[in-house]
């Protein structure tokens, strides 16, 4: 069972259809324990932390697309998956983390979930987040 949704953080929409393509913004993995996560892969967060909060950031996207579009059946395609790592300089294994949101896609729609992926290391993100995921997904026609 997916959590509600989450609000957007600022001025925008968690998610915006055009067409068949459903754009969701960038999410954060969900707090542990109701503590605010806060810190860089490489420091704070391993890479094994690092995949467990692709993951959840991914269980995020999941909600806003539910919350969207009324249940997830709806997904024809999960098309990319973009995802901004928040780590010092010298790491490398942003690839790593990534994969806790990849498999978790594929594991949700199977070969739907299959996708088109970047990520980048950033010097930092907001609220001192370690990670954020946004994804865009072919909706089914009707």
């Amino acid at each position: 069972m997916l959590p509600p949704a989450s609000a957007p953080a600022g001025n925008y929409s968690s998610a915006v259809q055009t067409g068949n393509l459903l754009f969701i913004s960038g999410k954060a993995p969900r707090p542990i324990d109701h503590r605010p996560l806060k810190g860089r892969l490489g420091r704070e967060y391993s890479v094994a932390d690092g995949y467990a909060l692709a993951r959840s950031a991914c269980v995020e996207l999941l909600a806003a697309i539910k919350n969207q579009l009324g249940s997830l059946d709806h997904v024809a395609q999960v098309v990319e998956l973009t995802g901004s790592i928040n780590a010092v300089p010298e790491f490398e294994d942003h690839a790593k983390v990534l994969d806790g949101a990849s498999d978790l896609l594929v594991q949700v729609f199977g070969a739907a979930g299959a996708h088109a992926r970047s990520v980048v290391g950033v010097s930092s993100l907001r609220n001192g987040l370690p990670l954020t995921l946004k994804a865009i997904v072919e909706v089914k026609s009707a």
